[in-house]
Protein backbone atom coordinates (compact mmCIF):
# COMPACT_ATOMS: atom_id res chain seq x y z
CA UNK A 1 0.00 0.00 0.00
CA UNK A 2 1.39 3.38 -1.02
CA UNK A 3 0.32 6.19 1.30
CA UNK A 4 0.78 9.80 0.22
CA UNK A 5 3.18 11.85 2.31
CA UNK A 6 1.72 15.05 3.72
CA UNK A 7 3.41 17.92 5.54
CA UNK A 8 2.19 19.80 8.57
CA UNK A 9 3.73 22.38 10.89
CA UNK A 10 4.87 21.06 14.25
CA UNK A 11 3.69 22.53 17.55
CA UNK A 12 4.63 22.14 21.21
CA UNK A 13 2.51 18.99 21.50
CA UNK A 14 4.96 17.35 19.05
CA UNK A 15 8.06 17.82 21.24
CA UNK A 16 8.24 14.25 22.57
CA UNK A 17 7.53 12.80 19.15
CA UNK A 18 10.25 14.94 17.51
CA UNK A 19 12.71 14.06 20.27
CA UNK A 20 12.08 10.35 19.83
CA UNK A 21 12.25 10.46 16.04
CA UNK A 22 15.35 12.68 16.04
CA UNK A 23 17.12 10.41 18.54
CA UNK A 24 16.20 7.27 16.59
CA UNK A 25 17.08 8.51 13.11
CA UNK A 26 20.33 10.20 14.14
CA UNK A 27 21.45 7.17 16.14
CA UNK A 28 20.55 4.66 13.40
CA UNK A 29 22.33 6.74 10.76
CA UNK A 30 25.53 7.62 12.59
CA UNK A 31 26.18 5.00 15.30
CA UNK A 32 27.40 2.34 12.82
CA UNK A 33 29.93 4.80 11.36
CA UNK A 34 31.21 6.44 14.55
CA UNK A 35 32.16 5.71 18.12
CA UNK A 36 28.84 4.67 19.65
CA UNK A 37 29.59 6.49 22.91
CA UNK A 38 30.06 9.78 21.01
CA UNK A 39 26.79 9.30 19.14
CA UNK A 40 24.97 8.47 22.36
CA UNK A 41 26.43 11.56 24.07
CA UNK A 42 25.19 13.72 21.20
CA UNK A 43 21.68 12.30 20.93
CA UNK A 44 21.15 12.20 24.69
CA UNK A 45 21.96 15.92 24.83
CA UNK A 46 20.21 17.12 21.68
CA UNK A 47 17.09 14.94 21.40
CA UNK A 48 15.30 15.26 24.71
CA UNK A 49 11.70 16.42 25.03
CA UNK A 50 12.90 19.43 27.05
CA UNK A 51 15.39 20.40 24.34
CA UNK A 52 12.77 20.05 21.60
CA UNK A 53 10.34 22.20 23.59
CA UNK A 54 13.02 24.92 23.69
CA UNK A 55 13.61 24.56 19.95
CA UNK A 56 9.88 24.65 19.16
CA UNK A 57 9.54 27.83 21.25
CA UNK A 58 12.42 29.50 19.37
CA UNK A 59 10.90 32.11 17.01
CA UNK A 60 13.72 31.43 14.50
CA UNK A 61 12.94 27.70 14.22
CA UNK A 62 10.37 26.13 11.90
CA UNK A 63 9.56 22.44 12.11
CA UNK A 64 7.79 20.54 9.35
CA UNK A 65 6.48 17.04 10.03
CA UNK A 66 6.03 14.48 7.25
CA UNK A 67 3.20 12.02 7.75
CA UNK A 68 2.34 8.88 5.82
CA UNK A 69 -1.29 8.42 6.78
CA UNK A 70 -1.35 8.65 10.58
CA UNK A 71 2.33 7.72 10.94
CA UNK A 72 5.02 10.35 11.46
CA UNK A 73 7.64 9.45 8.86
CA UNK A 74 10.15 12.28 9.24
CA UNK A 75 10.71 15.93 9.91
CA UNK A 76 12.67 18.99 8.88
CA UNK A 77 13.90 21.90 10.95
CA UNK A 78 14.69 25.24 9.35
CA UNK A 79 16.32 28.27 11.01
CA UNK A 80 15.81 31.87 9.98
CA UNK A 81 18.37 33.34 12.37
CA UNK A 82 21.53 34.82 10.88
CA UNK A 83 24.44 32.42 11.12
CA UNK A 84 28.12 33.18 10.44
CA UNK A 85 28.32 29.99 8.34
CA UNK A 86 25.54 31.15 5.98
CA UNK A 87 26.54 31.80 2.39
CA UNK A 88 27.70 35.41 2.05
CA UNK A 89 25.67 37.99 0.13
CA UNK A 90 22.44 36.00 0.33
CA UNK A 91 19.04 36.19 1.95
CA UNK A 92 19.12 32.67 3.27
CA UNK A 93 17.49 30.13 5.52
CA UNK A 94 19.22 27.08 6.98
CA UNK A 95 17.87 23.57 6.61
CA UNK A 96 19.28 22.43 9.95
CA UNK A 97 17.74 18.94 9.96
CA UNK A 98 15.95 16.70 7.53
CA UNK A 99 15.29 13.24 8.94
CA UNK A 100 13.34 10.30 7.62
CA UNK A 101 12.44 7.23 9.62
CA UNK A 102 14.36 4.23 8.26
CA UNK A 103 11.08 2.46 7.44
CA UNK A 104 10.24 5.29 5.04
CA UNK A 105 13.55 5.68 3.20
CA UNK A 106 12.90 5.69 -0.53
CA UNK A 107 9.20 6.46 -0.06
CA UNK A 108 9.23 10.19 -0.92
CA UNK A 109 9.53 11.46 2.66
CA UNK A 110 12.84 13.24 2.03
CA UNK A 111 11.63 14.51 -1.34
CA UNK A 112 8.40 15.87 0.14
CA UNK A 113 10.20 17.50 3.09
CA UNK A 114 12.80 19.06 0.77
CA UNK A 115 10.15 20.49 -1.56
CA UNK A 116 8.21 21.88 1.42
CA UNK A 117 11.44 23.44 2.76
CA UNK A 118 12.20 25.06 -0.60
CA UNK A 119 8.64 26.34 -0.88
CA UNK A 120 8.79 27.77 2.65
CA UNK A 121 12.12 29.48 1.95
CA UNK A 122 10.73 31.07 -1.22
CA UNK A 123 7.57 32.21 0.61
CA UNK A 124 9.80 33.97 3.14
CA UNK A 125 11.67 35.81 0.40
CA UNK A 126 14.90 33.84 0.68
CA UNK A 127 17.12 33.43 -2.35
CA UNK A 128 19.22 30.62 -0.85
CA UNK A 129 18.62 27.46 1.17
CA UNK A 130 21.72 26.08 2.86
CA UNK A 131 22.72 23.18 5.08
CA UNK A 132 25.59 21.27 6.66
CA UNK A 133 26.20 17.57 6.02
CA UNK A 134 28.81 15.23 7.47
CA UNK A 135 31.64 14.76 4.98
CA UNK A 136 31.32 10.95 5.30
CA UNK A 137 27.58 10.75 4.56
CA UNK A 138 27.54 9.96 0.81
CA UNK A 139 23.84 9.08 0.72
CA UNK A 140 22.83 12.52 2.07
CA UNK A 141 25.39 14.34 -0.11
CA UNK A 142 24.03 12.60 -3.22
CA UNK A 143 20.47 13.53 -2.19
CA UNK A 144 21.39 17.20 -1.77
CA UNK A 145 23.37 17.34 -5.01
CA UNK A 146 20.41 15.77 -6.86
CA UNK A 147 18.36 18.73 -5.58
CA UNK A 148 20.90 21.19 -6.98
CA UNK A 149 22.86 22.01 -3.82
CA UNK A 150 26.50 23.01 -4.33
CA UNK A 151 29.32 22.89 -1.80
CA UNK A 152 30.54 26.32 -0.70
CA UNK A 153 32.46 25.76 2.55
CA UNK A 154 32.84 23.57 5.62
CA UNK A 155 32.79 23.92 9.39
CA UNK A 156 33.58 21.85 12.48
CA UNK A 157 30.89 19.69 14.08
CA UNK A 158 31.33 18.17 17.53
CA UNK A 159 29.85 14.69 17.79
CA UNK A 160 30.17 13.85 21.47
CA UNK A 161 33.93 14.25 21.94
CA UNK A 162 34.84 13.74 18.26
CA UNK A 163 35.51 16.91 16.27
CA UNK A 164 34.31 16.23 12.72
CA UNK A 165 33.80 18.23 9.54
CA UNK A 166 30.47 19.17 8.01
CA UNK A 167 30.41 20.26 4.40
CA UNK A 168 28.25 23.32 3.76
CA UNK A 169 25.98 23.25 0.72
CA UNK A 170 23.71 25.90 -0.75
CA UNK A 171 20.92 25.99 -3.31
CA UNK A 172 19.98 29.16 -5.14
CA UNK A 173 16.21 29.58 -5.16
CA UNK A 174 15.94 32.41 -7.68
Amino acid sequence: MNTAVTIRNANLDDAALLAELGWKTFYETFAPLNNEADVKLYVDKNFTTERLIQELEDPHAIFLIAQAGDTVAGYAKLRTQLNPDAPPDTVSIELERIYSDRDFLGKSVGKTLMQASIDLAKQRGCDTLWLGVWEFNPRAIAFYEKWGFEKFSSHPFLLGTDLQTDLLYKKKLT
